[in-house]
Order: structure tokens, then C-alpha cells, then sequence
């Protein structure tokens, strides 16, 4: 963990670049840039917005005909095929308090959704009991869930439903791949990578004992931190994401930094270079997206608002730049990749062509979603965007995926680490 002092202009640009507004910004220069035909990689042709948004609507009403649509977090992963799931993860908590119960489910979405990056084509996850066959997220979700019922991720034997420093950082390789069937005929994309990111968290919680405490730390102490910041029963869904990178943002090897500081899931567009940089442009080339943290945010509201927490501003959040997000764009004509090789090799995320796809999935996002408000006559209240994605897009863009190709892959591939996408 970081703890030196920063000077006022760094605090304040990784701030700014740690907020939702930042990703918006940034995302909507680059936009601005597309809509003009001035990208290298991709254009927009927002001709295609209303076939997106009908195509959208038609597939949310097959899963949510009354609209009653619920966020879209990891818990919809654990429901699927058998939704017993939740309801034997509630009995193994009946005997706690409802604060330890909403503990042991942050300690489980938590490290579910870090391991939640692509998990590649070939890797897929026999059910214990079932026998049910799952791949993808699903495949992740239900292998974690699993994993954290058999006391996988726990630093004390007697107690099996958590997620602790310890028990994070001396979990092995082979542990890990164990859980989660992986074997030469059966690869998981990125399993070093996603070891390597569970053990990190373990030493997080350890030294950010403002965020973790420092008795027995576990992921699931976040929530004290949480009800230190509610306000009169509220919490802004925006200060949830704000802990979740303050709390967790050292785990992220390799990235980007501002005095030491770790960015996360920030990257460079040379598009954005400015001549002359202000204090109100700090660090202008770079563009945040903080997927996997506001998917984990996301994944957070629920268990909080079962301790009776209003939350508000869900609008803030954006959009999850993802490749079911951003191949729908690209799939049904509303991203047009300019230059064929985008869709002819693989691209580290680092990749200009990978940044500018992202970006653009962020504010095609939103105007999808103020597409379909407008169709159904429903306010960004009735319908926020977290429920969009759910209905939505994620299951829209799989969808298309499917029509399109055999093995129902993205139009365009990642080099995975097993910790972006």
C-alpha cells in the first residue's frame, strides 16, 4: 500500500481519474472524435442507434416482460440454472447477525468478481451435485461460489464463509486450479494472473487497515468502512465505487501510476495529447474505465441494501466497457472498425485499437440507454442504466455473438492476463 505524501495536483488528478465523471470525459473526447471520422481504429454511425435499442428491448422483455429488471451484478450469475444457490448460501449464514451475514457476501462477490476476467473458449466448469455443464461468467461465478462455500479463500478452518488476508495469500496455484477444474484439456484463460490478484488482495487487506480494520482482516470488512460513509440511511452508489479503488486499488500489478499511486484499469490514447496541458486536463492522455471495479460496485449495492441502506445516484456509474458491451456495438453496425486487422489478430488491452473500442462502448452505453427510456416513456429512475446492462445489453451482445459465430466469441479478441476483461 501506498502512503506516501502526494503533492495537491497528483490527489487531485487521481481523484478525478478515479470518478465516474473522469471516465465519462474521457471516453466522450474520443467519442467526439469518432463521430467526425477521426480515429484510426473505429467510427460511429449512430444511424444504427434505434435498430440497437429496439433489438435491446426485445431481448429484455424475453427475460423481464413486466420490465421488473434487477441490477446487473454477480448475483445474477450465482442464480442461474439453479437457484437454490442463494438460498444454501442463506442457510450456512442463518445463524449470524445481518451486519456478518452482508460481511460473508462481500467476501464472496469480491473475490468472485476478480475473478470474473474472460475465461476463454475452451474452459468450461462441471457443477458438483448437478452436473450442469457451465462456461464464461456463469462458468467463474458458480466455480467461485463453490470454492468459497468449501472454505477455499478462509484464513480459519472453523470458520469457511469468508475471504481472509491470510487464506488469500498462501492460496496456491494448484488450489486454485482445483477449484475450478482447470487441466490440459480443460484450460482457464490467465489462472497465474488471477492467483497472482487474490494474493495480492490478501496483503491489501492486511496493510489498508483504514479501509479493512486491522483485527483478522477479510474483504467483507469493506462494509464497516461503507456504513461509516452513509448518510441519514443513504449511500451514494459513487462513494461505494470510491472505496472499492481506494480500498483495492494496489492489487492491480503493472498499470499505470501517479506519485506511486496505481491507476488500475487506466490506459493512454495518443488522441488525446494535448500542447498545453492546464491543472483542469491533468494527465490528459490517459482515459479510466474501471471496469471490474464498478462491475464490483455494482455487485455491492445488493447486500448493502439488505441492511436497509438506500442507495442513490446510480446514475453516476457508467457503463461496463466489456466485450458482450462493446462487441454488441460492433456487431449490429453502431462501432464500424475502419482498419481490418482489428478484427484479424489479438490486442493487449494496453492497444490503442482496445482503448478506443472501450471508450466508445461507454458512451454508446448511455445513449442506448437513453434510447430505450425514450421507446418505453420511462425516466432514468424508472430504468437506470444498471438494470439496462442486465436486461440488456450484456445479454443482447451475447446474443448477436451467438447468430454470428460458431463459437458465440466477441468480434474482437483480447490478449487476457486474467485481470481486465
Amino acid at each position: 500500500m501506498t502512503f506516501q505524501l502526494l503533492s495537491p495536483e497528483d490527489s487531485a488528478a487521481i481523484a478525478y481519474l478515479r470518478s465516474p465523471l473522469a471516465i465519462r470525459e474521457r471516453c466522450g473526447q474520443l467519442f467526439d472524435l469518432a463521430c467526425v471520422d477521426k480515429l484510426r481504429y473505429f467510427r460511429c454511425d449512430l444511424g444504427q442507434l434505434d435498430r440497437v435499442a429496439d433489438y435491446v428491448i426485445q431481448i429484455t422483455r424475453e427475460s423481464y416482460p413486466d420490465l421488473n429488471i434487477p441490477f446487473h451484478s454477480r448475483w445474477r450469475h450465482f442464480e442461474v440454472g439453479d437457484s437454490n444457490r442463494l438460498a444454501f448460501l442463506d442457510d450456512k449464514l442463518a445463524g449470524l447477525t445481518p451486519l456478518a451475514r452482508a460481511q460473508a457476501k462481500f467476501d464472496l462477490v469480491i473475490v468472485s468478481v476478480l475473478l470474473d476476467a474472460g475465461a476463454g473458449d475452451r474452459w468450461q466448469y462441471t457443477e458438483p451435485g448437478t452436473g450442469q455443464v457451465w462456461r464464461r461468467s456463469e462458468g467463474l461465478a458458480i466455480a467461485s461460489f463453490h470454492a468459497f462455500c468449501q472454505g477455499t479463500f478462509s484464513s480459519d478452518p472453523a470458520q469457511p464463509l469468508q475471504a481472509g488476508a491470510i487464506g488469500l495469500q498462501t492460496l496456491t496455484e494448484d488450489a486454485l486450479s482445483n477449484a475450478f477444474q482447470v487441466s490440459a484439456g480443460n484450460p482457464l484463460v490467465g489462472v497465474h494472473g488471477r492467483l497472482q490478484l487474490l494474493q495480492r488482495l490478501g496483503k491489501i487487506l492486511q496493510q489498508n487497515s483504514t479501509v479493512f480494520g486491522s483485527y483478522k482482516p477479510r474483504s467483507g470488512s469493506l462494509i464497516d468502512y461503507l456504513l461509516s460513509q452513509m448518510y441519514d440511511g443513504k449511500l451514494e452508489a459513487s462513494t461505494v465505487l470510491n472505496a472499492v479503488l481506494f480500498g483495492l486499488g494496489d492489487i492491480w500489478a503493472g498499470r499505470l501510476t501517479v506519485s506511486g499511486v496505481n491507476l488500475g484499469d487506466v490506459w493512454v490514447h495518443s488522441a488525446l495529447a494535448t500542447p498545453h496541458p492546464t491543472p483542469h486536463t491533468p494527465h490528459h492522455t490517459l482515459i479510466p474505465f474501471h471496469k471490474l471495479s464498478q462491475w464490483l460496485t455494482y455487485s455491492l449495492l445488493e447486500p448493502l441494501q439488505e441492511l436497509g441502506l438506500e442507495i442513490t445516484g446510480l446514475e453516476a456509474l457508467t457503463g461496463l466497457p466489456e466485450y458482450r458491451n462493446g462487441g454488441l456495438c460492433v456487431d449490429l453496425g453502431l462501432l464500424q472498425v475502419k482498419d481490418p486487422i482489428v478484427l484479424q489478430q489479438k490486442h493487449l488491452p494496453s492497444s490503442e485499437a482496445i482503448v478506443e473500442w472501450r471508450a466508445l462502448t461507454v458512451i454508446l452505453l448511455d445513449r442506448i440507454a437513453e434510447t430505450i427510456r425514450q421507446k418505453l416513456h420511462l425516466s432514468v429512475t424508472d430504468l437506470p442504466l444498471v438494470k439496462i446492462l442486465q436486461g440488456g445489453t450484456w445479454t443482447a451482445g451475447r446474443r448477436i455473438a451467438a447468430e454470428l459465430r460458431l463459437n458465440g466469441s466477441p468480434p474482437i479478441q483480447t490478449e487476457s492476463d486474467g485481470t481486465v476483461f
